[in-house]
């Protein structure tokens, strides 16, 4: 049984006139690729109560087949899958819908897994269980993205200059994260510990002002 997104789709029970009203997306779709139907109520709940157009899809050959990848647009994408591995469908999605900003779920947020998930194209990797809030700040991430996937990444001077406040140490470790290693792995190949690594991972997500490893490893994919 796969885990469920509990705190997905507890809306809010104000009435919608009382909502804040400025800024509401317009016109925007959000795409939701996932086989268990509880998961994917819940996710239209919540994108619906926020003004979104969504569009539900229980197989990646329904999806792919049918939606469209058009501005506006973005897909939550569940990692895993009962026929097809996740990072599968996450490669045809980029490479039959390119310009989709898709956000991948998943119950493991493992190094390897946000690596091979931001090396495959993803925009963001939330964990189940995710906060409505979480995952309403990702949706709006992606949909600003969604006009723009095509146009050299902003920010690279930036990433840069963060990059030379780290110690050579860091950029050792930070290397070994980025290509997918764990921290165990890494401290048996540095001759360190694994509590000195995840110290120095902390500073590293720090210095680079990372809310997250997937932020972390989009920043320095995106600056080359």
């Amino acid at each position: 049984m796969k885990t469920t997104l509990p705190a997905v789709g507890q809306v809010s029970n104000l009435p919608v006139h009382s909502r804040q009203v400025e800024n509401l997306p317009h016109e925007s779709t959000v795409f939701v690729l996932d086989d268990e139907p509880a998961v994917r109520d819940s996710l239209r709940d919540l994108l619906e109560s926020e003004h979104y157009q969504v569009r539900t899809f229980d197989s990646p050959k329904q999806f792919l087949q049918t939606a469209t990848s058009k501005p506006n647009t973005c897909l939550i994408l569940d990692l895993k899958m009962p026929e097809i591995n996740g990072l599968d469908v996450l490669q045809e999605v980029m490479r039959k819908k390119p310009k989709l900003p898709t956000i991948v779920l998943t119950a493991y947020a493992e190094v390897p897994a946000v690596v091979s998930a931001m090396k495959s194209g993803a925009v963001n990797l939330l964990e189940k269980p995710c906060s409505d809030q979480q995952l309403l700040t990702a949706v709006r991430d992606a949909l600003a993205q969604s006009e723009q996937r095509r146009e050299p990444p902003a920010g690279t001077e930036s990433v840069s200059a963060k990059l030379n406040k780290l110690s050579q140490r860091e950029r050792e470790i930070l290397k070994e994260l980025v290509a997918g290693q764990n921290v165990k792995q890494i401290a048996m190949q540095l001759g360190t510990s694994p509590n000195t690594v995840r110290n120095q991972r902390g500073s590293i997500v720090e210095k680079m002002e990372a809310n997250s490893m997937a932020d972390l490893v989009r920043m320095v994919l995106e600056a080359g």
